[in-house]
């Protein structure tokens, strides 16, 4: 991580609006949607209810009755990687789409009506890091933040972050700080003073089986006893558990694949 996510209302708040540009929802394209929810219903206690169908057999996650995260069901005939993106808010995702195409990246799935939730578009930064864009209708976005169950903060893990920074700072206004001792290429991306998004350039370093990708980090009250819970609901350890100065923090996947970070925040 490039810098801790502020600490959050122990109450499990969010906000009425996300404001442009803040990471607003987590979604999940599985192959296998019954698996897949209820390994997730297990770790995190999520429970399940349908959600706009426009791309396909859809469900939200619910963490005591409020919204978490999104997972859905890829086509048969796609070999699509499984992965964890994050959506960003948007007031017009029809210009910001237009804006990621103009600076160099590119919009895959919409932009689209999600019946009356919201407008959606996906598309990838030019490093080729999936995100997603939401226009809220009916649907703002996470209900809950701050308690163990829900993401809590997201981090882009590409190759250098010079170019890829201006790219999202276009998109939506962000003023970046570079954090950590000099070398180390990270950057942490504001809005309005406020921390919302990391960036993380390995050079070489970076897996070549995963190339630039968006990482998401999960809220834990005991990352470790969370580990054994994985593994034995058929996940896989990825790294274990360590601690930083933003908190504890381990890697894992999901028995799909899509890998995802648990924390325990620093507070």
């Amino acid at each position: 991580m490039t810098e801790a996510p502020e600490s959050a209302d122990p109450r499990g708040g969010a906000p009425d609006r996300y404001a442009p540009g803040t990471p607003c929802w987590v979604s999940l394209m599985v192959h296998r949607m019954a698996e897949t929810q209820a390994f997730y219903g297990e770790l995190f206690g999520w429970e399940f209810q349908p959600g706009p169908q426009q791309l396909g057999p859809y469900v939200r996650a619910l963490l005591d009755g409020r919204e978490v995260a999104g997972i859905g069901q890829l086509p048969p005939d796609r070999d699509l990687p499984v992965a964890w993106t994050p959506y960003f808010a948007s007031p017009d995702v029809d210009l910001t789409a237009e804006t990621a195409r103009l600076c160099g990246g590119t919009i895959g799935v919409g932009p689209l009506d999600a019946a009356a939730a919201g407008r959606l578009a996906i598309g990838s930064d030019p490093s080729g890091a999936v995100f997603g864009l939401w226009q809220a209708g009916a649907h703002l976005g996470t209900g809950v933040t701050g308690v163990p169950g829900t993401p809590t903060w997201n981090e882009l893990v590409t190759y250098e972050t010079a170019t890829v920074v201006k790219f999202y700072e276009t998109l939506f206004g962000y003023e970046e700080r570079r954090p950590g001792p000099a070398g180390t290429d990270r950057v942490t991306l504001y809005l309005g003073g406020r921390a919302v998004a990391g960036v993380r350039g390995l050079g070489p370093d970076l897996p070549r089986d995963r190339g630039p990708h968006w990482d998401t980090y999960f809220e834990a009250a005991d990352p470790d006893a969370a580990l054994d819970r994985v593994a034995a609901l058929g996940g896989r350890i990825v790294t274990t558990a360590r601690d930083t100065a933003h908190g504890r923090v381990a890697e894992v996947a999901d028995p799909e694949g899509a890998r995802f970070s648990l924390i325990r925040s620093a507070r």
